[in-house]
């Protein structure tokens, strides 16, 4: 056992949060949100956020994209996962396909300042996350 004291709530790296995406395909287009709100504001992003306590992963899945987009989804298969950290974060999030029911308008709202379906050869040209190209190319999503 080490006589050292405990770091002070605050230091240290940040815990890590469970977090989630969806990843939606329609018409040959991928949903994408533009985020609001730091990390990487203003850049575009698979709607998606927090697992909140007492949630599941689908749950809070379902949840998010109908916060950020007003879009009813069904939670399918884990498509694969990503780690994000940063000063401040950090985020293992678990990315789902997800089918989209009903209309298929999707309205920006609380953690996002635009939401659109973008046509698939053209995701890699807007301003992504880090990471998001590469993981939706590893996972299948799109091709270089």
């Amino acid at each position: 056992m080490s006589d050292a004291a405990p770091e002070a709530p605050g230091s240290g790296p940040p815990r890590p949060v469970a977090a989630v995406g969806a990843v939606a395909v329609r018409d040959g287009a991928l949903l994408l949100v533009r985020r609001a709100h730091a990390p990487e504001r203003g850049r575009w992003s698979l709607p998606g956020g927090r697992v909140e306590p007492g949630e599941s992963v689908a749950e809070a899945l379902v949840r998010e994209v109908y916060e950020e987009t007003g879009l009813r989804v069904r939670c399918g298969a884990l498509v694969g996962w990503a780690e994000r950290r940063g000063p401040g974060h950090h985020f293992v999030i678990l990315d789902f396909a997800v089918t989209v029911d009903g209309p298929a308008q999707p309205t920006a709202s609380s953690d996002a300042t635009a939401a659109a379906w973008v046509v698939l050869e053209d995701v890699a040209g807007l301003d992504l996350v880090s990471g998001l190209e590469a993981f939706l190319v590893d996972h299948g999503v799109l091709t270089r």
